[in-house]
């Protein structure tokens, strides 16, 4: 399931995909639209600046814009970027190796699962959860 602080991100991308082209919007006003901690929110955005995701400006005119167009923002580069979920790899049942050839209990519903997810944050961009 995505984590709390990857469903704020993805929400705070979507407010930043209405605005016009250059434009940039502060963080308290994204937190509020979304209602998600100021600082926190600020944080986690100055991640996605590391990525290439969104810019960041300080001043008068300042706060945060799209690099890309939310058709090119897959769900899976917000989510990866704060989760690192490319690297889901581990036993969900905490074994020290869990493996095709020496599987946990749990191993092939998890893996059907773990793809599944990760096949669907891939092929859904921003621009495909935007209603208007």
């Amino acid at each position: 399931m995505i984590s709390k602080t990857s469903l704020w991100t993805v929400k705070a991308l979507l407010a930043l995909s209405h605005l016009p082209a250059g434009e940039a919007e502060g963080v308290n006003h994204i937190a509020q639209k979304i209602k998600a901690p100021r600082n926190y929110l600020g944080k986690v955005l100055q991640r996605l600046v590391k990525e290439g995701i969104v810019a960041s400006r300080k001043g008068l005119k300042g706060g945060f814009r799209l690099l890309r167009t939310p058709d090119t923002i897959k769900l899976f580069d917000i989510v990866n970027a704060l989760e690192d979920i490319d690297h889901w790899d581990g036993c969900l049942m905490g074994n020290g190796s869990c493996s095709a050839t020496a599987p946990c209990c749990a191993h092939d519903r998890w893996t059907t699962v773990r793809r599944a997810y990760q096949d669907f944050l891939k092929n859904t961009t921003i621009a495909d959860l935007d209603s208007g």
